[in-house]
């Protein structure tokens, strides 16, 4: 079996990861966790990382089968719609989006013709999913938690993306106090991850390095055992559900958290402009989430 290539672009604003993942020169790819710029301030949208993987993919004459989400981020915007117009592909989630969407449409009053079907989304990976990126396979693994709808994309023999699921190991884990949540599930879905093969490569979403060490995107399930602060071997699902509560209440929201997840249940896709040629964004003001 291939052995996938990947390309890792990384966005300093949001500590995100994109990853482009590929066989070879000339074959199809899959572009995984996409970042569409954003200044909060300014309400202004950049392309500039998103064009920065549209260099790679036509420098390595690569074609795009795949744009995939690991799941609805609250920290980052997707660039997957404005990727697909340049590239190609598909949009893929997990088809647990359709849960997710339920939490958010009523936070955001979003209006009767928002859908919860996924149908936003190119395409919807049902739990552990077999499918293809050119000659590699692939399975899509459920792993909820962090949000119900959270997918983890096994590719080739040794190599996983595991979105928010798992952070280097000297951050340990993601929070689950999102609408939908559950350290329980979070725990389960690491502990599946954790019994792939020891020397199975693990790619994170993001890095937020402590002071001294760079951003690093890539650890084994060894290292996780063995290290993760969080999750390490000897380490109960009572005592993580304990640990993961106690964190997760002294955490304020992502400073994207708005503007980005009413985006990222529609696959990215911008609201259409009102009659002034604007487009806007809905802000909920005094809700707990």
């Amino acid at each position: 079996m291939a052995s996938p290539q990947i390309e890792v672009i990384f966005d300093r604003d949001t500590s995100t990861f994109t990853y482009v993942v590929y066989a070879a020169a000339g074959s199809e790819c899959a572009i995984i966790d996409s970042v569409l710029g954003y200044d909060p301030i300014a309400g202004h949208t950049s392309t500039a990382l998103a064009d920065r993987v549209i260099e790679f993919v036509r420098s390595k004459d690569l074609k795009v089968q795949w744009l995939l989400e690991t799941h609805a981020h609250a920290d980052h915007i997707s660039a997957a719609p404005y990727l697909r117009q340049h590239l190609g592909g598909a949009i893929g989630i997990g088809n647990q989006i359709k849960v997710v969407q339920g939490e958010f449409k009523k936070i955001f009053n979003l209006q009767s013709e928002f859908l919860l079907d996924g149908t936003q989304f190119d395409y919807l990976f049902a739990p552990d999913e077999v499918f293809h990126i050119g000659n590699l396979r692939a399975q899509a693994l459920h792993v909820p938690g962090h949000t119900p709808a959270d997918m983890a994309y096994l590719v080739g023999q040794d190599v996983a993306f595991v979105g928010d699921t798992l952070f280097m190991p000297d951050l340990g884990s993601a929070r689950c106090d999102f609408p939908g949540g559950s350290a329980s599930s979070l725990y389960k879905s690491v502990s599946r991850l954790l019994s792939l093969p020891l020397s199975t490569r693990l790619f994170v979403c993001h890095d937020y390095p402590p002071d001294g060490r760079t951003p690093a995107c890539e650890a084994t399930v060894a290292e996780q055992r063995e290290k993760n602060i969080h999750v390490r071997d000897g380490i109960s699902e009572d005592e993580f559900i304990a640990m993961r509560n106690r964190r997760d209440a002294t955490l304020g929201l992502p400073t994207l958290m708005l503007p980005s997840i009413q985006l990222n249940i529609c696959a990215g896709v911008l609201p259409a402009a009102e009659d002034n040629g604007v487009r806007y964004l809905k802000i909920p003001l005094n809700i707990v989430l």
